[in-house]
């Protein structure tokens, strides 16, 4: 759900490799898995649009055999593609605040888990 709300976070920063920034941002916290769908979620989510543009709409498929192929397809189904819908249901952001404070409290991966680690032990 946090990658969900925050999958765009980068738009206003780098609107051609947007989905760059934010899987940046939030590679410390998150699976490898999350990771992968946030950063290719662009190509993904073209299927929906880039025939519009003149590009190919199944451009994605060159992921076809790569293990999160499906995660992110979907993902861009349920949740990227369905955003763009002005009648669709949404909740307010205070919703979702504890969950992406529980994500952004402690890091997964990255250098300064380590440190995290060892003055967490040491507590």
């Amino acid at each position: 759900m946090v990658c969900a709300l925050l999958h765009d976070i980068g738009d206003t920063l780098g609107t051609f490799n947007h989905p760059d920034v934010a899987a940046t941002l939030l590679q410390p916290f998150v699976s490898e898995e999350n990771h992968w769908m946030v950063k290719h979620h662009g190509i993904f989510q073209g299927y929906f649009f880039f025939h519009h543009l003149g590009m190919d709409r199944d451009l994605r498929d060159h992921f076809k055999a790569h293990p999160c192929y499906e995660r992110t397809a979907e993902f861009c189904a349920l949740y990227d593609n369905p955003a763009f819908d002005p009648h669709g249901e949404t909740l307010p952001i205070s919703e979702f605040e504890p969950m992406v404070r529980r994500v952004f409290a402690r890091p997964r991966n990255g250098v300064y888990k380590a440190a995290m680690d060892t003055n967490q032990a040491a507590r």
